[in-house]
């Protein structure tokens, strides 16, 4: 199987879906291929926050201020992504006065607004704040939610014409010493209704440009393509607590450290984050000790923290670059700039160029350069439109200001659907009846999670992503089942006790680093529900014979 493309575009994080976005609004043939589901690499491992900028306004001002620029773009693009959180920069008793008067000066030279809190303005906007705070520096820092913003530039993609390809993992790439024409990919099944290939089947896509946007797995693009790329990978855990114990996005005012973050996220906050390099991006140690790090660090900031449930943690890792000269020992000093590798005027190779390092506040900013630099290439002289073009589902507020009324202000329900939902809400909100919550914890309704279902399929793991659905205080216990039978009748019973398997599974792979105290007895009623109640793990019905009734009633009821 043989296609052709203008450019293939490698890697389905915010980067990649970033670049095929401005691509294909430019006129350009794209295709994008991503070995996994969308989001499934740094991009759907990270803590949500959409930077303003101040935490690098000491160590990195050219960082900083890309920041504030790209913090007020995506919030014109994409509001409904978008939670507009503030951020409070916290000096607590000893630290060091100097820090904080370089990190207020350092915000005001990079233009970001800054503001200073006496303690007792802080405590009155975040109260949960220990008494121990001196004062504090607000900041625009926000929210923002990665997958919806992940999908939202594919689905854009798409419909200026793209070609987005999941599970299809480049094996091998096309071309010679001198120049790359293309890839190979091997498809994968794939869940969901998306058009994919027969699994293990393999295509070859010939293009006139490649890029290479897979972030920490660069190098190994590269390894293929028989160039260096020096990238660092580095991990980070995140731990998610049971809900807001926060409103406004918590840094701890001080140098460089581990644990120093809390950023809300929907009904949760999530504490970040460690930094440590690591040799492979897919086999790193999840160590316990990194948890409670970020507990006993971050309760100093908020001391409920010390008190709170946690559910479950996870772990992303930096996509970060280094030139080789540089040589840093430490990963905490390695720069957080990106940095496009034109593989032809760096190692002579034509056709192949390398986006690498970077934040994800700052992907469309990175998309435009290198769609400036590919577009150079191919001879086209479209200009981007990315920063004025809102995305999907934020083009019109007065959409959802229109839905929160139609559904009512007053219930968290119809708020959080519509807020999710941005324009498209009155649209899927009015599609079934009746409309019941199926997911408790998050507030999810039927239509969501069918209309999440009309976009993925069986995947329920990407209903998961679009909806929250299963996210909550319960992570899936009272909801995965429910989630499993609105599958029901579009597809059958095996495949959605397939898919209700695939979503049980994801979910413990975060919860088993958090098993102490009440999410400890959680997780032991979700396996009782689970296994105990709904047999899945030995259902009778999961056998390949028939079962033979005849032999319980004597053939009277069998017949």
């Amino acid at each position: 199987m043989t296609a052709t493309t203008d450019v293939l575009v490698v890697g389905g994080g915010s980067t990649g879906t970033g670049i095929a976005r401005d691509l294909a609004m430019r006129g350009v043939d794209v295709t994008l291929v991503e070995k996994g589901n969308l989001t499934h690499g740094t991009t759907g491992r990270m803590h949500g926050l959409l930077h303003s900028g101040g935490r690098y306004a000491v160590s990195d001002q050219a960082s900083a201020e890309e920041c504030i620029e790209e913090n007020r773009v995506l919030r014109d693009i994409a509001g409904h992504c978008v939670e507009e959180t503030g951020g409070q920069f916290v000096q607590l008793e000893g630290d060091p006065d100097e820090y904080f008067e370089e990190k207020l000066e350092g915000c005001r030279e990079c233009g970001i607004p800054a503001e200073v809190l006496s303690a007792e303005e802080a405590r009155e906007e975040e109260p949960y704040l220990t008494k121990d705070v001196k004062r504090a520096i607000r900041v625009p820092d926000g929210a923002v939610d990665p997958f919806r913003l992940c999908v939202a530039n594919a689905v854009s993609a798409e419909n200026h014409g793209a070609r987005v390809e999941t599970h299809a993992e480049v094996i091998d790439l096309l071309g010679d010493d001198e120049r790359i024409t293309g890839a190979e990919i091997r498809h994968e099944t794939g869940p969901g209704k998306r058009s994919h290939g027969k699994s293990g089947e393999t295509e070859e896509i010939r293009a006139e440009y490649v890029v290479n946007a897979t972030g920490a797995w660069a190098g190994r693009i590269g390894e293929m393509a028989g160039v260096d790329i020096e990238v660092r990978p580095s991990k980070g855990v995140m731990v998610v607590m049971n809900c807001r114990q926060v409103d406004t996005v918590i840094n701890r005012c001080r140098p460089k450290g581990d644990a120093d973050i809390v950023v809300p996220h929907e009904t949760t906050a999530i504490l970040g984050t460690t930094d440590e390099e690591v040799e492979d991006p897919e086999d790193y140690p999840e160590e316990r000790w990194e948890v409670d790090l970020m507990i006993d660090e971050l309760k100093r900031l908020v001391p409920i923290l010390g008190e709170a449930r946690t559910v479950r943690s996870f772990w992303g890792v930096r996509p970060l670059y280094e030139p080789p000269e540089v040589g840093s020992s430490d990963p905490t000093d390695i720069t957080r700039d990106y940095f496009l590798l034109d593989h032809e005027e760096r190692d002579d190779l034509h056709g192949l160029t390398s986006i690498v390092g970077g934040k994800f506040t700052t992907y469309r900013m990175m998309a435009e350069e290198i769609s400036d630099h590919v577009c150079d290439q191919l001879g086209v002289s479209a200009t981007c439109r990315t920063a004025e073009v809102p995305l999907p589902g934020s083009e019109d507020e007065s959409v959802l200001d229109a839905g929160m009324d139609r559904f009512g202000l007053r219930s968290p329900v119809a708020r959080r659907s519509t807020q999710r939902l941005g324009s498209r809400a009155d649209e899927v909100l009015s599609s079934v009846e009746p409309n019941p919550v199926l997911c408790d914890c998050e507030a999810v309704t039927r239509a969501e999670v069918r209309d999440a279902i009309d976009q993925s399929g069986t995947d329920l793991n990407a209903v998961r992503i679009r909806t929250r659905a299963s996210m909550g205080n319960c992570q899936g216990g009272f909801c995965c089942h429910r989630m499993a039978s609105e599958l029901h009748p579009e597809f059958d019973e095996p495949q959605a006790y397939a898919a209700l398997d695939d979503l049980f599974e994801e979910r413990w792979k975060g919860e088993r680093h958090a098993l102490w105290g009440e999410q400890l007895s959680q997780a032991g009623l979700n396996y009782a529900l689970h296994s105990a109640t709904m047999n899945r793990d030995r259902d009778p019905a999961d056998r390949e014979e028939a079962i033979a009734f005849g032999e319980f009633d004597g053939g009277q009821r069998g017949d």
